[in-house]
């Protein structure tokens, strides 16, 4: 039996993913595996006993990737998983951005006496607003967000511009040919009415809009950030709010500067905040743990390489090892002195982590342990287990 913990409350529907004569549920103090949202893992001892962390969302700055990495823990994510509900809400602050509905509703609600039908005539038209149609929008960012973001302001009638420089396959597909796509940032910021965002946080993308990118934008344009905090510059948005560069910035990661300025609407980190969005996520992250913890493969992993191989044979060996030179020799070499052949292999790298899959024949329980000894006795390697193939 295998016992997952989980933090947060984690759907129902995400937990009935794990079959009950395989898998217990926070019954022990040293789970196999972790399943989180929120929970703040900086501050969370979870020990090397730990195979695999997964969170049931895209973002994983709630866990310490370096830390996990050593220790040989996979950290997994569930892109896409609240995909539809982000998209929705931006719609919904395109709309809000568009038609002063939020001044206009605390308006009509003070109206009073018998002519209420007469004040609202009287002063609607300090409430006019724009239309959506025909206006430009910049979507940077065209992943599992992004891509649905474009195709839905296109059907808006929004004249949609992209711009992602490592979009994958899978999503290009997704988008139609009448988007077009930029050459460059500066290209998509000097054209777009409204531009919103949709990339992942790294190093890299820290400050992606900043100080130059938010000067380069259109006059009165409006700048939305449902990705993360830190790819947009607030400091430098503030600034173009004050100037009267930019009309209007939405975003979903407040800081006492931005919930005080009357150009700004901050929503308390709504994105994927929706039931559906929650239970895809819960029951994505289980699928994922499953996968890994029963078979090895590793899919969706944040900090080790996408690995995926049929598992045929009685059974498993994987070794997660540093990526240096001659590791799959030394293992292999292991693996003949005790005479066993190797059905099927695999390995690959990511950084200065690698991940090596081997299938066997049946090995005894004793020289499963033997193995496990010597495999560890090389320096470089961090974890070693070996997987019964059910089926076999």
């Amino acid at each position: 039996m295998m016992d997952i913990k989980t933090y947060n409350v984690i759907a129902k529907e995400g937990l009935a993913e794990f079959p009950t004569d395989l898998y217990t549920v926070n019954q022990s103090q040293k789970p196999q595996a972790l399943l989180i949202r929120s929970q703040d893992m900086h501050k969370t001892p979870f020990g090397t006993n730990v195979l695999a962390i997964a969170r049931a969302g895209a973002g994983v700055n709630n866990i310490p990737l370096v830390q996990a990495t050593s220790a040989g823990t996979v950290v997994f994510n569930t892109p896409g998983s609240n995909a539809n509900a982000v998209k929705e809400l931006v719609l919904t602050m395109l709309l809000l951005a568009s038609r002063p509905v939020l001044d206009a509703i605390p308006w009509a609600h003070k109206l009073g006496g018998a002519d209420v039908s007469l004040q609202t005539e009287a002063g609607k038209n300090h409430f006019a607003g724009s239309e959506l149609l025909g206006k430009s929008i910049g979507v940077i960012g065209l992943g599992a967000v992004g891509s649905r973001v474009a195709k839905a302001a296109s059907d808006l009638g929004m004249k949609v511009i992209g711009y992602d420089p490592y979009i994958s396959v899978e999503h290009a597909w997704q988008l139609s040919n009448d988007i077009p796509r930029a050459e460059s940032l500066e290209d998509l910021l000097a054209v777009s009415d409204f531009v919103t965002v949709h990339v992942p946080y790294t190093e890299k993308n820290r400050h992606l809009l900043g100080k130059e990118q938010v000067e380069a934008m259109k006059q009165d344009a409006v700048l939305l950030n449902y990705s993360r905090s830190g790819i947009v510059d607030d400091a430098a948005v503030l600034a173009a709010l004050a100037a009267g560069k930019l009309r209007l910035f939405i975003s979903d990661f407040g800081t006492p500067a931005l919930v005080s300025h009357k150009k700004v609407i901050v929503t308390p980190h709504l994105g994927g905040t929706t039931a559906e969005a929650e239970v895809n996520g819960a029951k994505m992250a289980a699928r994922t743990l499953r996968k890994y913890l029963e078979t090895g493969n590793i899919v969706n992993s944040v900090n080790f390489p996408t690995v995926e191989m049929a598992f045929e044979a009685p059974l498993r060996l994987t070794l997660i090892h540093q990526n240096v030179p001659n590791m799959v020799g030394r293992i292999t070499t292991i693996l003949a002195n005790y005479n066993l052949n190797i059905d099927n292999m695999i390995n690959r790298s990511r950084e200065k982590i690698a991940y090596t899959v081997i299938d066997m024949a049946t090995v005894s329980a004793e020289q499963q342990a033997e193995l496990t000894k010597e495999l560890l006795h090389i320096p470089e390697v961090i974890r070693v287990r070996f997987l019964k193939n059910p089926r076999a």
